[in-house]
């Protein structure tokens, strides 16, 4: 697995497991989060006041007395002062804890982004939150607003907050889209376009994608639950498409 945990795990050379191969195509409109706009270290310039010259070491400079000015440099503690400890009473116990994401550190959106527009229709920002509305599912709701506030503590590659409005927007969204992929696949099915193997070879190809993004997200699947897994989902198919043969041929004979 690569740095930003998106490396698929090696599989037999037949299957169609997914891949992170870069192609040359122009590729889909990133979802991504805008950038900061305070440059490379997260500051904007102080242009106030005098320069301090760097050469000087503060204790070495024969300034009549006068203490040097370290408060914009943003760097040098003052003497006998300790640094400022990360502040993380205001990150809920629930949240620092939450590792759900942890292979994906080092990701970038845009790469994500790109892994799934290729192999699903969800953008990351979509399975991202989905995934969060799964697990911060209390008896009155989603918590909503715990998820945009905390959202680039609780996901790696997401690096601004949402407001809870933004959070449902995404959820919806996700929603939408699985169910026409749904309606679309089943429809597939059921129509006959597809014979007895190739939609087994569907089945094996969309089962790979969804364990794949599962062990991204921490889920540890042993191969013996693997195999059972795609047994019965298998079996399940074999089963909607002899039923809605049955089905057609009836209609027929009316």
């Amino acid at each position: 697995m690569t740095d930003d945990g998106l490396e698929p795990p090696e599989r037999d050379a037949d299957a169609r497991a997914p891949s992170l191969e870069d192609d040359d195509r122009d590729g889909d409109v990133r979802d991504g989060q805008a950038g900061a706009d305070d440059g490379p270290d997260g500051r904007e310039a102080d242009s106030s006041g005098p320069a301090v010259p760097t050469a000087v070491e503060p204790d070495s400079a024969d300034d009549g007395g006068a203490e040097p000015d370290n408060a914009d440099d943003g760097e040098t503690p003052m003497p006998d002062v300790p640094a400022p400890e990360p502040d993380d009473s205001a990150v809920p116990e629930d949240v620092r804890k939450y590792a759900r994401f942890k292979k994906m550190d080092g990701a970038q959106y845009d790469r994500v982004n790109e892994f799934l527009r290729d192999r699903t229709y969800v953008t990351a920002r979509e399975w991202a939150i989905a995934r969060l509305c799964s697990d911060f599912r209390t008896e009155t709701g989603v918590e909503m607003t715990k998820i945009g506030e905390n959202l680039p503590e609780l996901v790696p590659f997401m690096t601004d907050t949402y407001t809870p409005q933004a959070v449902n927007q995404a959820r919806s969204s996700f929603d939408e889209k699985v169910r026409k992929a749904g309606a679309t696949f089943l429809y597939g099915a059921m129509c006959d376009f597809y014979t007895a193997e190739e939609l087994d070879d569907v089945m094996y190809e969309v089962t790979e994608v969804a364990k794949f993004l599962l062990e991204v997200e921490g889920v540890d699947l042993s191969v013996e639950d693997e195999l059972e897994a795609e047994e019965r989902i298998s079996s399940v198919m074999r089963e909607v498409r002899e039923a809605s043969k049955e089905l057609r041929d009836a209609e027929v004979d009316e």
